[in-house]
């Protein structure tokens, strides 16, 4: 069965405003980019910790440009009230263990799977960690990612975690 995660999140949002509650939500950035639309969209109704991690960025200087572009982006959109940076180490070489024998797999092969898996488990458990209500990621925006694999890899880690 096909979920309209929209559609729920709308009516998450409406019945949050009606009983004037602001839920805490951990936040997966894959890069400012995606991250942009989504910051807009939810800052007004959520308070947010933005979590930058990216697994397979295997380069440490590119890793660091992308997290500090995410930090700008936070604070020329003038949401540094809102929302909250969360430092996650930096860790390729889990990543490539991770996705050893999967190195020619195609993009949207199994390869992104586990990256998925990995960025999801740890916004998981940093939500968890902080007493988030909800944790997401900016991941399902992209129309280069799979966002059916991505939500059912979502609603795994969430539930093996307690999220």
């Amino acid at each position: 069965m096909n979920i309209n995660y929209s559609k729920e999140l709308d009516a998450l949002i409406e019945k949050n405003k009606s009983e004037n509650i602001v839920p805490k939500l951990m936040l997966h950035a894959c890069c400012a980019c995606c991250a942009s639309y989504v910051l807009e969209y939810l800052s007004p109704y959520f308070d947010i910790y933005l979590l930058y991690t990216n697994p397979n960025n295997t380069e440490e200087n590119e890793y660091n440009y992308r997290f500090s572009e995410l930090k700008r982006l936070v604070s020329e959109m003038s949401l540094s009230d809102k929302v909250k940076i969360v430092d996650c180490p930096y860790i390729p070489k889990e990543y490539l263990k991770a996705v050893k024998g999967l190195e020619n797999e195609p993009e949207r092969g199994s390869r992104c799977s586990v990256c998925f898996e990995m960025r999801l488990k740890t916004t998981a458990q940093f939500a968890k960690e902080y007493g988030c209500d909800y944790f997401a990621t900016t991941l399902t925006i992209s129309p280069l990612k799979n966002s059916s694999i991505i939500n059912s890899i979502g609603e795994s880690v969430g539930e093996s975690v307690g999220v």
